[in-house]
């Protein structure tokens, strides 16, 4: 089973508190998510934080606009530090998804750490190598701007 990971760190010019709020509210994803992905949650009635055990199912179309269904459960939580998501069913054989936050430089830092194995063995490989790794490089990039405008407008 191939395994990888990806990391991305970003300051964000603002406090932990309001950096956690809106990172823990499920429904703020879809804003710092490309629109191309298609991405819509389809968890009725979430609450506004995640909390350990959280079930969050969605729809998103990474490649050639087939629909793909995720389900993530939160399965780690420590509010204003940290948080998990972990697919349950999806396109993945592994998905872990670290959100750390912690307070720096006047300032919040910002590290995502996605831990991952794609499916299919020798072609889940080749798949990482020419598309997987481009695409959360393209995810996070978008994620970066969006954060800079959300939190310094």
């Amino acid at each position: 089973m191939a395994f990888y990971q990806f990391k991305r760190e970003q300051h964000i010019k603002s406090n932990i508190s309001r950096v956690w709020d809106f990172i823990s509210m499920p429904q703020n994803l879809k804003r710092i998510t490309p629109a191309y992905m298609g991405f819509d949650i389809k968890t009725p009635d979430l609450p506004d934080a995640v909390y350990p055990g959280m079930i969050i199912a969605y729809t998103v179309r990474p490649l050639l606009g087939i629909p793909t269904t995720w389900v993530t459960e939160i399965t780690h939580v420590v509010p204003q530090q940290y948080f998990v998501d972990e697919q349950r069913v999806g396109p993945y054989k592994l998905w872990h998804h670290e959100h750390h936050i912690k307070p720096k430089d006047d300032g919040v830092l910002m590290t995502d750490i996605v831990s991952y194995s794609p499916p299919m063995a020798a072609l889940g490989r080749i798949a990482n190598t020419l598309v997987i790794r481009q695409k959360l490089t393209e995810i996070f990039d978008y994620r970066t701007k969006a954060f800079d405008e959300i939190f310094t407008g």
